[in-house]
């Protein structure tokens, strides 16, 4: 599967071709991907990302996720897509990363705002939210950004390395996105 967003920029599935390519990046980014992720001490090489990448394959193929590359200029700069995806309740949990590098160029947000179309155009669903650390103003923004509604915050919700963090909860419904189109 492939979305293009623009001329520089696209997405498409995540492949086991991929693996080595994304365990450099990730392993160039660790430091500041570190401050807000907590996988990093367990992707310490590319067998590591490969096994990553199988679960993200499974994901898709189970329809109960899926992860795609993003691609800046042809090359890979992160990974986004949703977490997870409740078929019963319709809802998609959108989650990203984005290399140091390739920060400041609008990326993310041009990508959330193509998953969110796909969310709800083409997957049919009623609710995407976004979880991001209450501290990670750069992730937050991005919700913000593109009108999602702040739902709360969820105290102690993820163990990041030698400390909880509490998590701000975005939703958007279905209704929302076709009143903004």
């Amino acid at each position: 599967m492939q979305i293009t967003i623009d001329q520089d920029l696209s997405l498409r599935t995540i492949t086991l071709e991929d693996a080595e390519t994304v365990f450099a990046l990730t392993d160039a980014s660790r430091e500041y991907l570190k401050e807000w992720l907590p996988w990093l001490d367990y992707t310490k090489d590319v067998v590591d990302t490969r096994t990553y990448i199988e679960s993200c394959i499974n994901g898709h193929e189970a329809n109960s996720s899926l992860s795609l590359v993003i691609l800046f200029k042809n090359e890979i700069v992160g990974i986004a897509g949703f977490n997870s995806i409740n078929a019963n309740n319709k809802i998609g949990t959108i989650g990203y990363w984005l290399s140091a590098g390739a920060q400041g160029h609008g990326i993310m947000t041009k990508t959330v705002k193509a998953l969110l179309q796909y969310a709800f155009e083409t997957l049919q669903l009623h609710k995407v939210e976004i979880r991001a650390a209450e501290g990670n103003h750069k992730s937050r923004a991005i919700p913000e950004r593109l009108g999602l509604v702040n739902e709360g915050t969820i105290r102690a919700s993820e163990w990041l390395y030698d400390h909880y963090v509490d998590h701000v909860v975005y939703g958007m419904l279905a209704s929302e996105y076709q009143q903004q189109k």
